[in-house]
């Protein structure tokens, strides 16, 4: 009897209004940033209408019971439906700098790699989550790295290095907090040198070396290879304290910045507002990450628990490379970063992704124990 006014608790405090606010406020910053101030800015209207639809997405998805999430059978074929896409990309996707990503009907372009990252977090999470006490067996590290080998190889044969690299640390975190053994860790490491190394002479594209050998080399060739690092950094540094101002960022609106909207719309930002700017957003991403992790620590079984880390692991991965690039800190491998990066596609799941976990808040660890019990005994499995 006493589940229902609780429940009703957990129903009322389901929108994370702080999450959310952090995530709108860094949507709009990266809107301002890749406004260009000239009539008929597509870049502008077009990411203004991906924002209402992503918002529209965070309250659809915050209302629903994802609790048939643990069903073993959804997430399979949640994972398969998705890799699917994958595949076709290879055969029919649009090329866009190279790059087989997006499948395209009419005007409109998807790119397919940002709802499988989703779906590869539900799989690795309910499979963890059901393994939890047997984890140190290697056999689970090993099932679980074919799963996101699958996803890895087929983004990075796009070619996606990005993606791939997101991919591959989604699953490194995900197995990290599962509770991995130290063995098992170097095992791990020794699988990701022997795959770089396999990467390296077999799937890599001469233009992507280059831009590795220019990380090690920075100012070996920065009117060639290494012009987009070399640009950001300038831009970074310019920006100074208080920075240029809105709209008077000389590398990105007069174009010597490249991909100021997607790739490098950090470092177009930093030009901007300086340091200042970038402190609030550093700050901005932290709420957003702590209160992941809040949900996380209140999740209602270990699949909830999981999902919320790994979304922590997604959203971070980006957060980290894109940063870590535009600042020249890291190589230039084309990645977004959370909620400023220009594009439809990864605003929509990243806003998919916080309104998940609002929605799993409903019935976090406040709800009654025999829900928790029937999902251990197979009762959410059938």
């Amino acid at each position: 009897m006493a589940v229902m006014p609780t429940l009703a608790k957990a129903k009322q405090r389901a929108t994370d209004w702080l999450a959310l606010g952090c995530a709108v406020l860094l949507s709009l910053l990266g809107l301002v940033t890749m406004n260009s101030f000239v009539p008929g800015d597509q870049f502008f209207v077009r990411q203004a209408i991906w924002l209402a639809i992503s918002i529209a997405v965070y309250f659809g998805a915050s209302v629903i019971d994802w609790r048939f999430l643990r069903r073993g059978q959804f997430a399979a074929w949640a994972y398969v439906a998705l890799i699917v896409p994958l595949l076709f990309l290879l055969v029919v996707g649009t090329a866009v700098k190279g790059a087989k990503s997006w499948l395209s009907f009419g005007s409109l372009g998807i790119q397919p790699i940002e709802l499988a990252k989703l779906a590869l977090i539900i799989a690795l999470a309910k499979y963890f989550s059901r393994r939890h006490i047997e984890i140190k067996n290697i056999r689970h590290i090993l099932v679980s790295g074919v799963y996101a080998a699958i996803v890895f190889v087929l983004v990075a044969l796009q070619p996606d290095l990005g993606g791939a690299i997101i991919v591959g640390l989604i699953w490194f975190g995900m197995v990290l907090v599962s509770g991995i053994s130290r063995k098992h860790l170097l095992l791990v490491f020794s699988v990701a040198v022997i795959s770089f190394g396999a990467l390296w002479f077999f799937g890599l594209h001469d233009y992507q070396k280059q831009r590795l050998m220019t990380f090690i080399y920075p100012l070996a060739d920065i009117h060639g290879a290494g012009y987009n690092a070399y640009q950001s950094t300038v831009a970074v540094g310019s920006g100074e304290l208080f920075g240029k101002g809105i709209g008077y960022g000389t590398q990105s609106k007069l174009r010597f910045l490249p991909e100021y909207q997607t790739d490098f719309i950090f470092a177009a930002f930093a030009e901007e507002w300086g340091f200042v700017g970038i402190a609030i957003v550093f700050s901005l991403y932290g709420v957003i990450f702590w209160r992941i992790l809040h949900s996380a620590g209140r999740g209602a079984s270990n699949f909830e628990t999981l999902f919320a880390l790994g979304v922590l692991c997604y959203f971070g991965a980006h957060f980290i490379l894109h940063v870590g690039i535009n600042l020249g800190l890291l190589p230039v491998t084309g990645t977004t970063i959370p909620f400023m990066s220009y594009g439809g596609s990864h605003l929509v799941v990243e806003f998919l992704a916080l309104g998940i976990l609002a929605g799993m808040n409903r019935y976090s660890r406040a709800t009654h124990r025999d829900m928790l019990d029937r999902e251990f005994s197979g009762g959410y499995d059938h």
